[in-house]
């Protein structure tokens, strides 16, 4: 009989509707319960993609004897992570505090008053090598809760105490001085610590699992911008980021097939991957490879950021326009059930049945063999035994040497060949997909959109349209679903007409960077309009005026016993380096000098973070070096039909050299509406027969240029 999941909105609790366990949504009457029974909270934390969550389920939460103990002796309650990314960072705090890791599943056991005594990630069934399994694990802790609840509550009370005041900040105060000093002495920190960390062989940074980081290939990109391509920081710095961007389109982390990325490699040579997709993932590894064929002119990273494209247009988008939240690793597999990368690994006879003699060049240059091509200790429970994960082994033309084919000649069929598995992969029962359109997501993926839409390399050039076009879509989905313009509310998520209400700082400041990187791409002032509402909304309900910095969560839930804030880039980029970033583009377009503090502020909020750790916050730099500069504006007056106009904004786009915005007036109507925040750019006359460009520092401008080449002197001078 389904409990009371069934009624969720969430695909991740649904998924456990059926559990025996008496599972409750993160809610007062799960609060009310625990209270009134004197019972401790387990509080069980995932998403619908996590491998690892499904594992736990199938071996403890749907074991019948556990679920009664679950049932008997604590209040369980499960919560989406992707849902309340506020509750998930409180126990994770407290999680990686006490055990120092984290991950998902997350366990935490929670007073009825809400404060963590005890948590993990995840728990074996039975006790091994050592380990205590989750019911022995239960019954020690409703031991201890039934004969020293007092002295629990006691501790869990000096925990959070110890919590708080570790994440205490400093009153605000104003911007400091010496940034410069910091912010250089940082930037140098951060390089060495991602070159000593660098793994020269197979790319990225550490061991396994190898996770893709794509904030510090963007740092490391800005670090070439500013040192330049020909010094040694820059040629290191270059060969850190297209190595790592290579090794992982070669790896199995790469979809082969169908394009994308998945989560991480278990391995440190990307070959075995935990098979689920993650929209953010896509968004920003697509910015990387479109920002490393900027600096390096090499289109296959245009290439590969193509297909990632593709993939999300084709498998991830709602027909509406807004984009789904992820894959999962696991799918039904050919003896019907459910196993890891079922979906995405193949065997020999299966290439045959779809590319005939094509088999025997594909199969070898993916590395497919008879006996399977994943090691058991890369596959602990032998879910891809006698199965190949896809990697190219070698570059085409030593596979084309190999049989003795002319290189040139395998370029076409190679991609023919794909295509045709792709196709034959369709046929097979797909992984589940969570269908929720988070917001935060969804603005990182419009911004990927629209910086590819704008890149010249020939892939990305070739489905420029379709690519603005997307972006433009899911704006519009999130401005309709997402987007209360009654209250100025930004909600969290939306999935089948419902949605999570509240909105957290991270979707605020994703969103308005997807939104200043579309109007660069469409030059619509509409999203500007919105990117400076959505700004407005998140400094009245995020800003922290004692501390400086944004909160996670908005005021006034009390369910939340510690108000935090995001202080590290990780998967995602933070919402304070967002933020930060944001409000001093917002600043450079509109000479807004109050944004621009507000910025510097943020800035300073962190200081204490991104000066003692600065590999942690590597997004945070780069927005460090916005607040160094003088803004600069590179302002394209005249209209969009003229001859040369194309030329001048495809220069203006470039992200080569020092940080600058770009906003164009191409008619009277956008000249009056920049006139109006900007009145100095009332003086800008729109010549009807051609374009120009002017850049422009502080409060003076050069003289306009009218072709590329001279565009390209003024914004690199």
């Amino acid at each position: 009989m389904p409990n009371r999941l069934a009624a969720a909105a969430s695909p991740y609790l649904q998924q456990h509707a059926d559990n025996p366990v008496d599972w409750m949504e993160w809610g007062e009457e799960a609060f009310a319960r625990a209270g009134d029974e004197g019972k401790p909270i387990f509080l069980s934390i995932g998403y619908s993609t996590c491998h690892w969550c499904h594992v736990m389920a199938h071996e403890s939460f749907e074991n019948e004897a556990i679920a009664a103990q679950l049932n008997r002796d604590f209040v369980a309650i499960k919560v989406d992570r992707e849902e309340r990314p506020d509750v998930d960072r409180v126990y994770m705090a407290y999680v990686q505090a006490v055990s120092g890791h984290g991950g998902w599943p997350l366990s935490a056991w929670l007073t009825p008053a809400l404060k963590p005594f005890f948590g993990g990630t995840y728990f074996p069934p039975e006790d091994q090598h050592g380990r205590a399994g989750f019911p022995t694990v239960l019954e020690q802790i409703a031991d201890g809760w039934r004969r020293d609840r007092a002295r629990i509550e006691a501790e869990s009370d000096r925990v959070v105490e110890a919590l708080a005041g570790h994440f205490q900040d400093v009153p605000v105060g104003e911007a400091a001085p010496d940034l410069v000093e910091a912010g250089g002495d940082a930037f140098e920190r951060a390089y060495a610590y991602l070159f000593e960390n660098y793994d020269a062989a197979e790319g990225g940074f550490g061991g396994a699992p190898k996770f893709p980081r794509p904030a510090n290939l963007e740092f490391l990109l800005r670090c070439v911008a500013l040192q330049g391509v020909d010094s040694e920081t820059g040629r290191d710095a270059v060969g850190m980021v297209t190595r790592t961007l290579e090794r992982m389109a070669m790896g199995g982390i790469h979809d082969q097939v169908g394009g994308g990325f998945h989560r991480y490699a278990v391995d440190a040579a990307w070959f075995v991957p935990h098979f689920e997709k993650m929209l953010y993932d896509q968004a920003q590894i697509a910015l990387n490879l479109i920002d490393a064929h900027a600096v390096t002119g090499d289109e296959r990273f245009a290439w590969v950021a193509g297909g990632i494209l593709d993939y999300v247009r084709r498998d991830l988008t709602h027909p509406e326009g807004g984009f789904f939240a992820a894959e999962d690793a696991d799918s039904p597999g050919p003896d019907g059930g459910k196993a890891e990368g079922a979906f995405y690994t193949w065997t020999p006879a299966e290439l045959q049945a779809v590319l005939g003699e094509d088999a025997a060049w594909v199969g070898s240059h993916f590395g497919v063999t008879a006996a399977g091509n994943v090691p058991e200790q890369l596959d602990p429970h032998g879910e891809m035994r006698g199965r190949s994960v896809l990697k190219q082994q070698r570059p085409l033309s030593l596979t084309a040497t190999m049989f003795d084919r002319d290189p040139t000649d395998l370029v076409g069929p190679l991609g023919e060949a794909l295509a045709r598995l792709r196709e034959a992969r369709a046929q097979r029962p797909r992984p589940h997909r969570d269908e929720k359109v988070i917001a935060a997501w969804n603005g990182l993926m419009i911004a990927a959109l629209a910086r590819a839409a704008g890149c010249p390399a020939e892939p990305l050039a070739a489905q420029a349209a379709a690519n603005r076009d997307a972006a433009v879509a899911a704006a519009r989905f999130a401005r309709e679903h997402l987007w209360d313009e009654a209250t100025g509310t930004l909600r969290r998520s939306w999935r089948d007409g419902r949605v999570v209400e509240v909105g957290f700082a991270e979707d605020y400041a994703a969103m308005i960077f997807g939104l200043l990187e579309l109007y660069e791409a469409t030059f619509d002032v509409a999203w500007l309009e919105w990117a400076a509402a959505l700004q407005a909304q998140m400094d009245a309900r995020f800003w922290d005026e004692s501390g400086g910095g944004y909160f996670q969560a908005p005021a006034g839930d009390p369910s939340i016993v510690l108000r935090l804030k995001d202080d590290q880039d990780g998967a995602e980029p933070s919402a304070n380096s967002l933020g930060a970033a944001n409000l001093l583009r917002l600043g450079a377009l509109f000479h807004d000098e109050e944004r621009r503090h507000r910025g510097a502020l943020v800035l300073q909020a962190l200081r204490d973070r991104w000066t003692k750790m600065p590999w942690a916050l590597p997004a945070m730099l780069t927005a460090v070096e916005w607040a160094l500069e003088t803004p600069r504006q590179v302002v394209l007056a005249g209209p969009a039909t003229a001859a040369n106009w194309a030329e001048l904004a495809a220069v203006a786009r470039r992200r080569d050299g020092r940080r600058r915005v770009v906003l164009a007036l191409r008619d009277e109507t956008e000249r009056k509406w920049w006139s109006q925040r900007v009145p100095a750019l009332g003086a800008f006359a729109i010549d009807t027969g051609t374009a120009q460009a002017q850049v422009c520092e502080g409060f003076a401008c050069q003289l306009p240029v009218t072709t590329a080449a001279d565009l390209l002197l003024n914004v690199h001078g």
